[in-house]
């Protein structure tokens, strides 16, 4: 970070702790994440107004050292000695002078800094636009591990649903929506489950209740589990993810309780994303398995199923299976759209790789890549791509070149035929 960059940064969380103390109807999603950091603001219960900024804070948060040193060019900046306290003595001057330094990328992301230059006619700032892309509070793991503890608090039988699923804030959720190659049938699902979000009451009051309940079917590595994460970040929701192997191979006669316990958890959680991978192990338990346990597990499942709902609940859910062919009658009709995940086919191939390629300099053919890695999956491509950097490393380059991915193919296609070759 140049001397320049360091100076506008420590500014803007200046500018921005005397905004907020003057405002007092500015909220916590007002403050980009890193202040909130810096103003050890959590939860909506720690806003206590003024706020302050330190050179131990900005040390702390940003790993600028001696922060106000950095200032003392600026005639509306002090520093008092006693707490270390960087604050602005006259806002209207210091936020022309900020804006004159070129702090205007800054505003752009800074809710409470948008707030003020709004009314400056030669910035052309929306404050409701700014806010509306900044990362909000309830998307973060501080807000979702502060629900979950009050649960937990409350109702101590749903700490072992706990350790059968994998809760995830938005915010943690590396997928995100722009990074994925989607169908038009994808797009489409995901377009009409925001509506549905958006539009809940209408749907209420009209009494269409049957409304998101997705299966996810496709081979392996065709992005249904990344979809779905996705789908946390880009609709605000945290994600449950629940292995149903995992659910029906513990606690055997605790495991119809467990799963009602998890549904209890995604309700309460809500809005929320409930997310049921390998969902052919319920037809799997059906047909195969005599254990009443099971049975009975399994018929809790589909109960549940039954009973809960995006429009009455806020709850998504989201089952995946690799085998659709093994879901019967029973468990097929609980979900009211199916979306394929088919393997990519060659213009989609050539997406793929040129996305995962796009941050790498590489001279290669993406069309001939496209046409010569028919069958693979879009995760075999990610695999096929990170072959040929690891091969582009070892030769001590960082540019990927034709001979790098053919390495990459080879990989792919070994693992392959490995997981085919029968040993007995």
């Amino acid at each position: 970070m140049s001397g320049d960059s360091e100076v506008l940064r420590i500014m803007e969380i200046v500018l921005t702790a005397e905004i907020f103390n003057q405002n007092p109807q500015l909220d916590i999603n007002d403050l980009t994440p890193i202040c909130r950091e810096i103003f050890s603001i959590t939860t909506t219960a720690d806003i206590r107004r003024p706020v302050y900024v330190s050179d131990g804070l900005i040390k702390r948060s940003l790993a600028i050292a001696d922060a106000h040193q950095k200032l003392s060019a600026n005639p509306f900046v002090a520093y008092e000695d006693f707490g270390q306290r960087i604050r602005v003595t006259a806002l209207e001057p210091a936020a022309q002078w900020f804006l004159r330094q070129g702090g205007k990328s800054f505003i752009e992301k800074n809710p409470s800094l948008a707030f003020f230059f709004e009314n400056m006619d030669s910035t052309g700032i929306n404050y409701e636009t700014v806010r509306a892309t900044n990362p909000p509070y309830e998307d973060t793991k501080a807000y979702l591990d502060a629900r979950v503890s009050k649960l937990i608090g409350e109702d101590e039988k749903l700490r072992s649903a706990l350790d059968l699923v994998i809760i995830l804030a938005p915010e943690e959720v590396e997928q995100q929506m722009e990074d994925l190659i989607r169908t038009p049938e994808q797009i489409a699902i995901i377009t009409k489950i925001q509506l549905a979000i958006n539009n809940r009451e209408f749907l209420r009051h009209h009494r269409i209740h049957e409304v998101g309940k997705l299966l996810f079917v496709g081979p392996p590595g065709t992005g249904k589990t990344s979809l779905a994460l996705a789908m946390s970040r880009t609709m605000h929701m945290p994600i449950l993810e629940v292995r149903l192997s995992m659910v029906t191979s513990q606690y055997l006669g605790e495991t119809s309780k467990n799963i009602d316990r998890i549904f209890e958890l995604a309700k309460k959680l809500a809005p929320s994303i409930l997310f049921i991978d390998e969902f052919d192990f319920v037809a799997k338990s059906r047909v195969a398995d005599d254990h009443g346990a099971m049975k009975r597990a399994v018929n809790s499942l589909l109960k549940n199923i039954d009973k809960i709902n995006l429009v009455k609940n806020n709850v998504l859910l989201i089952g995946a299976t690799n085998h659709p062919q093994l879901l019967d009658e029973a468990a097929w009709r609980r979900f009211d759209e199916v979306v394929e995940f088919p393997l990519p086919n060659e213009d989609m191939r050539k997406n793929i790789i040129m996305k995962v390629t796009s941050s790498i300099p590489c001279t290669l053919d993406y069309q001939q890549l496209a046409s010569q890695t028919d069958g693979f999956s879009g995760s075999d491509l990610r695999m096929m791509v990170k072959e040929a950097i690891l091969s582009s490393l070892m030769d001590n380059r960082k540019t990927i070149g034709r001979e790098d991915i053919e390495k990459g193919i080879h990989m792919v296609k070994n693992r392959d035929a490995i997981r085919h070759l029968n040993w007995l």
